[in-house]
């Protein structure tokens, strides 16, 4: 048989060699390996005291040849998405989820880390590896070790139909957000969209061989028309295909409905985390999370609505009144809300976000993030043409300390069809020790800006500049760590309400003069941002924040009180709930065909189940390690050291609460938010 590339050690993955038909037999073959090797690591356990070198460091070897494996499948498969790479995939799952049940439930596997964790050995280990070992007795009780047999069979049933799920519900919410697109022949039905908008919709239409204009669900289609049309008429067409997507409402009405996946996802988790000894799958969420319990997180979002939603409902009222006086809009419906949120922006502030685009070319902007990491961190970037590509938009960099190469990472920046939307951070290789030598981390980063159209670069809203230093900040958070034990490298072990900190924090740069002269650059003479327009974007900063932050405490609060409220709801419960969140906080109107849950992949789809909420517990601490930097200079050497040294570097080495206190020398306070947001005192 024809060698596997899957198989085979590479530094980098070999993008071009990868064929759909190598996955399948590539991941069997290495969980066979695994679980044959880990057989034998556990027989020589049993026979003397296990160590660190015999056990831990070789089980870890074994996990990262997997993960060097699956890695670029996944990655593909959420990039480069196809009906072959999709099914290769979703043929793994069950076999993957299996396999990591069976590792977390084997009986002999835990008594050797217990014998390890009750050995004179453990007490000479450093504090990475004691970390380690805890983590991992945490997860195999985590793992249901504790349970019956026929109950860790049923553990394993549901983690392997909770995989497949979250998969069907990504897949459906792709599928229906492809299955819809409008074309245009009149250029007049576009009036109102700023002709980089319609250069991006051209491009659509060329790509699919019709004339006109294609406008589609990808954000870069969707967004402009929501935010620019003068027609109406179009603007609610276009919202009521994206609100149902993938729903029982809506133009593609059943056809990719992911509500029986909702269902049958909630129940699963329901029972798992009661089979696990938990009341609620929100209390088995927060067994890895800062938060100390339920009680914590609603108080938490209650207390920021207290303060947030009563502004946020006097936003809306200046909205409508706006709206009424200068646009004759005698009522406000949803897909009216951006565009005269627009409207009134621009009368307020005399800004816009194509006056900004011209300001930040994509090459620039990249640039500048680059020059503001190296003045942070004093490291330096490098592009390699010649590293293995898995299309002609990536680029992959190294960066650089004294001349040196400490990680890498690719960059792929643009939507495209077979791309799922929004932006990311994945891990593409992890820094640990190997024996030949540490290996380093290297990331994916992963946008979904407009394209450049012709032989112009791609002209960035400011909203996408943040984007990009957002997942940047994840970036360097796995990139520049100093662990070299696996399992609390980078963002591994890390609180998942933490893990948003360095993200987070990274966005501040976005607003800041200083920032902004590296990253900013116009276009076609270069010039810096001018200082009037400077100014504008600073006034129009916190312009509807507080409708903002009523948004996402929306979000939170239905999540976290749909997996700790509900046991198995149907639709029209999930429905339900929904509508009596937004009863209490939200402020803009709705429709009862909206479908947002059907599409909500963070929840569904990704690690964010009863963690929503994350988000804004970690913009509690980004913004007070921001007014660190803000009392000393942005580009404070010290206090960018520390923040590498007390933060990036240590990954999950010791708990999120302690390593904060670190950097800033106390608990973390509110007030910067409230502040940063412009939010009053309550």
């Amino acid at each position: 048989m024809a060698s596997n590339p899957l198989l085979d050690t590479h530094a980098l993955p070999p993008f071009a060699e990868i064929e759909p038909e190598h996955v399948v037999p590539a991941i069997e073959t290495l969980l066979d390996e695994n679980r044959a090797a880990i057989e034998a690591l556990v027989a020589d356990a049993e026979q003397d005291t296990p160590t660190w070198e015999c056990l831990a460091a070789p089980l870890e070897a074994l996990n990262d040849r997997l993960s060097q494996a699956w890695s670029p499948v996944s990655h593909l498969n959420g990039t480069m998405n196809s009906q072959a790479l999709r099914e290769a995939y979703q043929a793994c799952l069950g076999k993957l989820s299996e396999y990591s049940t069976w590792l977390g439930q084997h009986a002999g596997l835990f008594r050797a880390y217990q014998a390890l964790k009750d050995s004179p050995e453990y007490a000479r280990l450093d504090e990475a590896q004691q970390r380690s070992i805890d983590n991992t007795l945490r997860d195999f009780r985590l793992a249901g070790i504790d349970l019956p047999e026929a109950q860790q069979r049923r553990y394993g049933e549901i983690k392997a139909r909770l995989s497949e799920l979250a998969n069907t519900f990504s897949n459906q919410l792709l599928d229906a957000t492809q299955a819809w697109h409008k074309d245009v022949a009149d250029e007049a039905t576009l009036a109102g969209l700023p002709q980089s908008a319609r250069e991006t919709l051209r491009a659509n239409a060329e790509a699919k061989g019709v004339e006109g204009y294609r406008i589609t669900l990808d954000f870069p289609s969707f967004f402009p028309v929501m935010t620019y049309a003068d027609d109406r008429d179009l603007r609610e067409e276009v919202y009521t295909a994206f609100v149902t997507r993938a729903s029982d409402a809506g133009p593609n009405a059943g056809e990719f409905d992911n509500a029986p996946v909702m269902e049958e996802t909630l129940a699963l988790r329901r029972e798992l985390a009661e089979l696990l000894g938990f009341t609620t799958y929100a209390d088995y969420s927060l067994a890895t999370k800062m938060a100390d319990g339920p009680g914590q997180v609603i108080g938490f979002l209650e207390d920021l609505a207290t303060r947030a939603v009563p502004q946020a409902r006097e936003e809306y009222a200046e909205l409508e009144a706006f709206a009424r006086e200068s646009l004759a809009m005698t009522e406000l419906a949803p897909w009216d809300v951006g565009y005269a949120s627009e409207k009134l922006r621009e009368a307020r502030y005399a800004i816009s976000d194509e006056q900004l685009r011209p300001y930040f070319p994509a090459p620039q902007v990249v640039d500048g993030l680059f020059k503001v990491v190296e003045r942070l961190y004093g490291v330096r970037f490098e592009e390699d043409t010649k590293a293995p590509r898995y299309h002609e938009d990536v680029r992959y960099f190294r960066i650089l300390e004294d001349d040196a190469p400490i990680a890498g990472f690719y960059l792929d920046l643009y939507a495209r069809e077979g791309k799922r939307g929004g932006a990311w951070m994945d891990e593409c290789r992890v820094r640990r020790q190997t024996e030949g030598g540490v290996q380093l981390p290297v990331a994916y980063l992963t946008c979904n800006f407009t394209r450049p159209v012709g032989d112009r670069p791609a002209l960035l809203t400011h909203d996408e500049v943040t984007t990009l230093f957002h997942e940047f900040g994840h970036g360097l958070h796995h990139m520049l760590t100093r662990q070299t034990v696996a399992d609390i490298s980078g963002i591994n072990g890390v609180a998942w309400d933490a893990v948003e900190l360095p993200s987070q924090f990274m966005e501040n740069f976005c607003w800041e003069r200083e920032g902004l002269d590296l990253i900013a650059g116009h276009v076609d003479t270069g010039e810096p941002l001018p200082e009037a327009l400077f100014d504008k974007l600073i006034a129009a900063k916190n312009f509807q924040s507080a409708m903002g932050m009523a948004r996402q405490i929306e979000f939170s609060l239905f999540d976290f009180r749909l997996h700790h409220e509900l046991k198995t709801p149907g639709a029209g419960e999930i429905q339900a709930l929904l509508d009596e969140v937004r009863d209490a906080v939200a402020v803009v109107p709705r429709v009862p065909f909206n479908r947002f849950q059907n599409g909500f992949g963070h929840i569904f789809a990704g690690g964010y189940a009863a963690g929503y909420y994350s988000y804004k517990w970690a913009e509690v601490l980004s913004a007070d390690a921001w007014s660190a930097f803000e009392e000393a200079g942005i580009f404070d050497p010290a206090t960018g050291r520390r923040f590498r040294t007390e933060i990036l570097e240590q990954g999950g080495s010791r708990d999120a609460a302690t390593l904060f206190e670190a950097f800033r020398g106390r608990e973390p306070s509110i007030e910067p938010l409230l502040r940063h947001s412009g939010i009053r005192a309550a």
